[in-house]
């Protein structure tokens, strides 16, 4: 089975922001480790309000695009600024359009972008459980920003791939059937 690639889910409202820069450096950072470096970007501000699903059960082409390369994907670095406490209505959103098991053999990893350190367990208490209920598996911590820290961003992504990225490598191995 080919590789398939690290997919970068961004659930901030604004295109381009900080939080979608902190993903994609750890996409670069975790593709050292792993044996498949491509990797995509699903910026949910992009595909606007689209993004929020309707009655209608066929999703926009642009939405269908982006739940194929978030549930195609190997890994998943998940994305989210700290917005009242929580995890975005954007990201929650566009999970809900998610079958049950979609993220089966996925392996997912949380981002937040918290303005304060007393929101740095959002990913653990928030997104981790709703992850876990579209079946990936959440092998590592979420890496947990504040602003503060963005300026040594690259820094910081490269010390948390150091540090979880062989974890990372190895679920993925399990999962495409890989042995020792």
């Amino acid at each position: 089975m080919p590789p398939r690639p690290i997919a970068v889910l961004v659930g901030n409202p604004r295109a381009a922001s900080r939080t979608r820069l902190a993903a994609e450096q750890l996409a670069v950072d975790l593709a050292a480790h792993l044996p498949e470096s491509e990797s995509t970007t699903i910026d949910l501000a992009t595909i606007g309000p689209a993004a929020v699903g309707t009655a209608d059960p066929a999703p926009t082409s642009a939405v269908a695009q982006a739940i194929r390369d978030t549930t195609g994907a190997r890994v998943l670095v998940i994305a989210t600024p700290v917005y009242k406490a929580a995890y975005t209505g954007l990201l929650k959103l566009f999970l809900d359009q998610l079958a049950p098991g979609a993220l089966d053999g996925v392996v997912a990893v949380p981002v937040t972008i918290a303005a304060a350190p007393t929101h740095a367990a959002l990913a653990d208490l928030q997104l981790r459980p709703v992850l876990a209920e579209l079946g990936a598996s959440l092998p590592v911590p979420a890496l947990a920003l504040t602003e503060k820290e963005l300026p040594n961003l690259t820094a910081l992504t490269r010390a948390w791939a150091a540090q979880h990225g062989a974890a990372v490598r190895a679920l993925t191995d399990v999962g495409a059937g890989v042995t020792a």
